[in-house]
């Protein structure tokens, strides 16, 4: 036992370091990511707010920054929230969308929905400028509100929702209440 013991340790040893030895010279060297990849970020949050000091919130289920253009961002199903704490925030959300860091504009297109406490509006693309917060839109709309349903070309919102302009064929139908 006094020789049979210390033996099998070495053994075992001696395989150890041969196993080792071995896979280190085999091994493939892992692939390193290259620096042109996109980053992307699932569930991402973005915060902030327009020069009036009016907070916005940002979400989407994933984001990937352009790989030629660092400031800018795709988006999938992105979500904003206008004054998200005030008595009456506006939620924009879409299919796809594209922020742009550098000039702080988000563009959202596919299925857009404007909902808030006056009314709900669908159109088909839409623009968002985080330094002014206003909303535009040149494509058509249509939707319904406290004080009818409308229909139009273009559109506008303005002083976080206070304030709709719309324009082009407009078509309304207001019910009194």
């Amino acid at each position: 036992m006094r020789i049979l013991l210390p033996g099998l340790i070495g053994l075992i040893l001696a395989g150890l370091a041969a196993t080792v030895a071995y896979k280190s010279f085999t091994a493939q060297a892992a692939p390193t990511a290259s620096s042109n990849d996109p980053i992307r970020l699932v569930n991402p949050r973005f915060v902030g707010r327009d020069d009036r000091g009016r907070p916005f919130v940002l979400i989407a289920a994933s984001a990937t920054r352009d790989p030629q253009d660092d400031l800018k961002v795709y988006l999938e199903k992105p979500a904003l929230v206008l004054d998200d704490e005030g008595p009456d925030p506006l939620r924009v959300t879409a299919a796809k969308g594209v922020y742009h860091e550098g000039t702080r504009k988000l563009e959202v297109s596919g299925g857009v929905r404007l909902a808030g406490a006056r009314g709900a509006f669908d159109t088909a693309e839409s623009l968002f400028d985080t330094k002014t917060g206003e909303l535009v839109g040149s494509g058509p709309i249509q939707g319904a509100g406290s004080l009818g349903e409308i229909q139009a070309k273009s559109y506008g919102v303005y002083d976080k929702g206070a304030r709709m302009v719309f324009s082009g064929g407009v078509h309304t139908r207001l019910q009194p209440k």
